[in-house]
């Protein structure tokens, strides 16, 4: 059986997350902020909610950073990263002045801008809140909640699995 870890530091979204994984039947979820436990999982789910520098100190002082680069760079375990979880994995978010992350992927995370129009000149609201059709190989439909953008560089080793467009 797949056993999928979660990782508890203290600031994400941890039993939505865990919940909606036994709903999908994803195999055997675990909750932890235990090292050895994640080491042994096959699947690793890095969430996140609050402000990123809040995020990042205890992502620091907890050893998360070392410990999600050994689960992927050494271990090879694939990571999901949601909402902040995903932001802390670049090398830095514009968010709080500027926060430098964990450079475990190439990119940062922008705000979105101020005063943005569609292509039509109607404002667009940030934080953008709402459902999006995802492009991926089969259209998947998730609730976003954003005001910043990821800009990855992508390369061989990391890409995209989907995206959906709010602005350009």
């Amino acid at each position: 059986m797949t056993t999928v870890a979660v990782i508890d530091y203290g600031m994400g979204n941890l039993h939505s997350v865990a919940s909606a994984l036994q709903h999908v039947g994803a195999g055997s979820v675990l909750v932890s902020h235990d090292a050895a436990e994640i080491r042994k999982a096959d699947r690793v789910i890095f969430p996140g909610v609050g402000a990123i520098r809040d995020c990042m100190a205890e992502i620091r002082r907890q050893g998360c950073d070392e410990l999600l680069l050994e689960v992927l760079e050494t271990r090879h375990i694939p990571v999901l990263g949601i909402c902040v979880g995903m932001q802390s994995l670049l090398g830095h978010s514009q968010e709080n002045d500027g926060v430098d992350c964990l450079g475990l992927l190439p990119g940062e995370v922008r705000f979105f801008g101020d005063d943005l129009r569609d292509a039509d000149g109607s404002r667009l609201k940030v934080p953008h809140m709402g459902w999006n059709q995802v492009e991926a190989i089969d259209a998947i439909v998730f609730l976003a909640v954003a005001q910043q953008r990821l800009h990855a560089d992508t390369d061989a080793k990391h890409r995209d699995v989907a995206s959906f467009q709010y602005i350009e």
